[in-house]
């Protein structure tokens, strides 16, 4: 009897030792490639995690779509089948119609600006409104200016017309190349490569680390430096996951969220200036053009887009001044 109550102590010792040395596992998901600075981001801040936890919280990080599409890991999220995401603006439209306001063109000045945006109460306010989606919005991330790629010379509006562009399905960017008269093509990030090889599309407008690390100089000749919208990058957890964080946890992910952001926003600033170069060298034509003709032909989209609150985006301008 005396053996059993031990043997009975030594195993409920052993299972709270076990209880109380358990590693969370937290799978994050992207759809850039290695060498974008999003990945090296949550590689970041999945060392920080591990260090302020004490190893006992893991952040596994999967690139390339590897646990789907952005819109599919979004929805991964909503289910509870993905812990943790990063991902551009576009899928968002569909659970936070308002983050269309970060999609208009030419809103944004320059980077001081957005950060200042995305950092303050526009931005806190966008992410807090996940939660009624049942995601938890932990921070924003850079994917960077938008410019165009395509086979031809792109100076003026008037040289989109008919030009089949590649967009996200956003309604924002759709609204705004039809507006400068593109045939803008929705299309999975994918498709895209093998599209602009086909001739099934004739241009696409993606960020410079994007366009790099996608080897886009294979299937585009020119780039047409309009840094026309700046693309977020948006890192939510599921609700489900972040309530398997104690506490302490949490507040570790938030502090390591806000260092990897400020390690992110570095290593893109840097890699766009790299690359920008080497896209050169490997045989891009890189334009840069007058926009103002761009800004113009773009200057009312807002009021046709009926998710935009005029409220939000008087904040966003009043804030580049």
């Amino acid at each position: 009897m005396k053996r059993l109550a031990l043997l009975i102590s030594a195993a409920v010792g052993l299972a709270l030792a076990s209880a109380a040395n358990a590693q969370t596992v937290i799978k994050a998901g992207h759809g850039a490639q290695t060498g974008h600075p999003t990945h090296f981001g949550l590689q970041k801040f999945a060392e920080l995690v591990a260090a302020k936890t004490g190893g006992k919280v893991k952040v596994e990080v999967y690139p390339d779509r590897q646990l789907g599409e952005e819109r599919e890991m979004v929805e991964g999220l909503q289910l509870g089948t993905v812990d943790m995401a990063v991902v551009s603006t576009g899928p968002l439209l569909a659970f936070v119609p308002q983050i269309g306001v970060l999609d208009l063109p030419f809103v944004f000045k320059n980077n001081e600006h957005v950060y200042k945006v995305l950092d303050g109460e526009v931005g806190q306010d966008l992410l807090k409104r996940m939660g009624a989606k049942n995601i938890v919005g932990l921070g924003w991330w850079e994917n960077g200016w938008r410019h165009l790629t395509s086979k031809k010379s792109i100076k003026a509006p008037d040289d989109l017309k008919g030009v089949k562009l590649r967009t996200m399905q956003n309604p924002v960017h759709i609204a705004a190349f039809k507006q400068v008269g593109a045939a803008p093509i929705p299309m999975a990030w994918g498709e895209v490569f093998t599209s602009l090889g086909q001739g099934v599309i004739d241009a696409q407008e993606n960020p410079v680390t994007i366009i790099y690390t996608n080897s886009l100089w294979e299937v585009q000749k020119y780039l047409t430096l309009t840094g026309h919208v700046y693309g977020p990058h948006v890192a939510m957890m599921g609700k489900s996951a972040w309530a398997k964080l104690t506490p302490d946890q949490q507040k570790a992910f938030t502090e390591a969220m806000a260092e990897a952001t400020a390690y992110q926003r570095q290593t893109s600033a840097r890699l766009e200036k790299e690359q920008l170069e080497q896209l050169k060298a490997k045989g891009m034509i890189v334009e840069t053009i007058d926009i103002a003709p761009f800004q113009a032909a773009t200057a009312e989209i807002a009021t046709t887009q009926k998710n935009i609150d005029p409220a939000l985006l008087k904040k966003i301008r009043d804030a580049a001044n």
